[in-house]
């Protein structure tokens, strides 16, 4: 391309095309379009303006609302978790009573045991190892014998009688112990559901402190619906119940048993002291006899003393009586001994029937002074929240 094109093609600039020109008319006209346009937009705006208030006093009316009725739950859950609370610790207290009760019943059964250990069974040992030292023809299986193993007999089964009376009652005590457990957490979260549900319902919208939450994890955690924790409470309440009545049955069969132990006891006893009674009056029965032949045979020396002259010889007669005195005389130092050791064994017997007897006593005031006394007075126990 030559100079003088190259000049002439930039010298040339493209020129706009005049303005159109309108009418007067049209010029009213888009003056009143605008207008009206601007009164319209005028009025919808305040249509707006008028449904974002109604809209706003609607929300904030059911926010309100919603909050009244969220305290009134609040409200509600708080007097069921305190009147569930009551429940709790009224049945804790029973429970917690009868623990104790229960642990002085199974101290009677051990006061029980070492009795008939370390003195009936003891003096019932100690009668028959004196009845081994009898001699000759009295070392025999006679009454006394049979009643005094018999009586070991009974004492042995009365041991292990209450031996598995106070296992039952450990394991009582430890269901009632593990009830008290059970219990004391279901009392634990209430006082921190309380805690929480009182926190929650002395706040509002104006307090300070309040957050927003703003991840992605649900708030509402609970997996566990209200007829589930209602049933939890009460199936403690109800164990408590329970174990309470099964309790008062086991200390009810303890009194049963510990007085049928002592009576067969007391009865046995009574056989062997009869026994020993019998038993010595047939000893000296037989001494008294063994006395007669004794004075017989001494009456027959003294006679035959006074034979004349060479009479007065050591004959077969002589011989005779000479041992029969002999022998009589050995048995009667045989029957004294016999006597005195069943005299002996007699006094044991009676000394550990006075000992039963007065345990018992001891033990029967004891229970009327727990069972009568103390337990009646603390009906009177009534803890409420004045």
């Amino acid at each position: 391309m030559s100079s003088t094109l190259k000049l002439y093609a930039e010298s040339v600039l493209p020129v706009p095309p005049p303005p159109s020109r309108y009418t007067l008319n049209e010029w009213y006209l888009n003056n009143r379009v605008r207008n009206r346009t601007c009164l319209d937009q005028q009025q919808l705006a305040d249509k707006i303006l008028a449904e974002c208030e109604r809209e706003r006093e609607h929300i904030t009316e059911i926010t309100l609302m919603n909050k009244r009725e969220v305290d009134h739950k609040l409200e509600e859950k708080i007097g069921d978790i305190s009147f569930n609370k009551g429940e709790l610790i009224r049945q804790r207290k029973e429970v917690c009573l009868e623990i104790d009760n229960l642990s002085i019943y199974n101290e009677r059964i051990v006061d029980a045991l070492a009795f008939l250990k370390n003195q009936a069974l003891l003096i019932n040992k100690k009668c028959i190892l004196f009845r081994e030292e009898r001699l000759g023809i009295d070392l025999c299986h006679d009454d006394v014998e049979r009643e005094l193993h018999k009586e070991t007999e009974v004492i042995e089964s009365a041991m292990n009688l209450l031996c598995r009376i106070m296992e039952q009652g450990n394991e009582q005590l430890r269901r009632l112990r593990s009830t008290t457990y059970f219990i004391d957490r279901d009392l634990e979260d209430k006082d921190n559901v309380l805690q929480v549900d009182g926190g929650s319902l002395s706040i509002n919208q104006n307090s300070m402190n309040l957050s927003m939450y703003h991840g992605f994890t649900p708030l509402d955690p609970a997996n566990i619906t209200v007829e589930e924790a209602d049933a939890f409470t009460k199936q403690n309440i109800a164990r408590g119940a329970n174990e309470i009545n099964s309790a008062r049955c086991l200390r009810s069969y303890v009194n049963t048993m510990i007085s049928q132990v002592m009576d067969d006891l007391r009865g046995q006893a009574n056989l062997v002291n009869e026994s020993f009674r019998r038993r010595i009056d047939e000893t000296k029965e037989a001494k008294v006899k063994l006395e007669g032949f004794m004075a017989l045979a001494h009456t027959r020396l003294g006679r035959r003393a006074q034979r004349p002259g060479i009479e007065l010889c050591r004959d077969l007669v002589e011989l005779n009586l000479v041992n029969e005195v002999r022998e009589l005389r050995d048995n009667c130092a045989t029957l004294q001994q016999l006597l005195a050791e069943a005299q002996a064994s007699l006094r044991y017997l009676l000394k550990t029937q006075i000992q039963i007897e007065e345990d018992i006593n001891v033990k029967t005031n004891s229970l009327k002074i727990d069972e009568v006394d103390c337990m009646t007075l603390r009906q009177g126990l009534d803890y409420h929240n004045y």
